[in-house]
């Protein structure tokens, strides 16, 4: 019974007629030729165009099981779609949302410039921390002071410091002192300046944080930012900060702490031996 079956099948299959211009694909797969002649209609008229021809051939496969086997469903036209390039971080080979070497090389080396743009001052916050009050902004201002020009006062209690200035003026800069406990008054001299120094923490700070570093050089996470001004003998300095939003606030162990563009333009004003003083 099987063979017969079978038998039916192939004979069914190779009964198409071949004036419809089928060709074999393949064992068991005809295609219609496209370039075989087209046959007229019932009624010899014209041409039956493709559409309706392509129908009349899967009809005579015999319809149903016959006509899937050797005719298959019906194909969609295939679409062609332009050529797109891929995005540009592709193209160079980075990974989506990650910059190249170069692009992390140039940002490194302008971060790590004396260009004091690089460190130009701003109020603004981000995510973590809040924004700076305005009025620590760097500004010239009206200062009256018995001391001469060129003298730093520093007005802990209002976390200022004014560089004293010719006809009553003077170059104000916001900053940040001394925690409680931590604070004090005197009059010092700059001893020492230093560009983009390095940190020791001192003894008695080692003994209240263990966890610090022993020694870190200079650069931009150095905790001394980047300039330094030594004052005196002693182990406080005023200095830069990578915690510019610490400005107007008490959290220092007793060292004076500006941005860094407020203490690269101090550093440019004064010279060693300047006098400080400290209220």
């Amino acid at each position: 019974m099987r063979r017969v079956f079978v038998s039916a099948l192939v004979l069914s299959a190779l009964s198409v007629p071949a004036s419809y211009g089928t060709v074999w694909a393949g064992p068991l797969q005809l295609t219609p030729d496209a370039n075989a002649a087209l046959p007229p209609d019932q009624n010899g008229g014209a041409a039956q165009p493709q559409q309706q021809r392509s129908a009349q051939i899967q009809s005579n496969l015999g319809g149903g099981f016959i006509e899937l086997l050797f005719g298959g469903a019906a194909r969609e036209p295939m679409i062609q779609r332009p050529f797109q390039p891929l995005p540009e971080p592709y193209s160079r080979g980075s990974q989506p949302g990650q910059p190249d070497e170069e692009a992390q090389q140039a940002a490194l080396t302008q971060l790590s410039s004396n260009d004091p743009a690089t460190f130009a001052p701003s109020s603004q916050g981000d995510m973590a921390h809040p924004p700076v009050d305005p009025k620590y902004d760097r500004q010239l201002v009206d200062y009256r002071s018995e001391e001469k020009p060129g003298t730093i006062v520093i007005d802990t209690p209002r976390h200022f410091l004014f560089l004293v200035q010719d006809n009553g003026k003077a170059m104000r800069y916001g900053i940040g002192v001394g925690r409680p406990g931590f604070t004090w008054e005197g009059v010092k001299t700059i001893s020492a300046k230093k560009e983009w120094p390095d940190w020791r923490p001192p003894s008695d700070m080692l003994q209240r944080r263990p966890d610090l570093p022993r020694y870190m050089a200079g650069g931009p996470e150095n905790p001394l930012g980047a300039r330094a001004m030594y004052l005196g003998s002693t182990v406080y300095r005023i200095h830069g900060s990578n915690e510019p939003w610490t400005i107007g606030a008490n959290v220092s162990s007793g060292c004076i702490r500006l941005r860094n563009a407020d203490v690269i333009d101090l550093y440019n004003r004064v010279q060693v031996g300047t006098k400080v003083v400290v209220m």
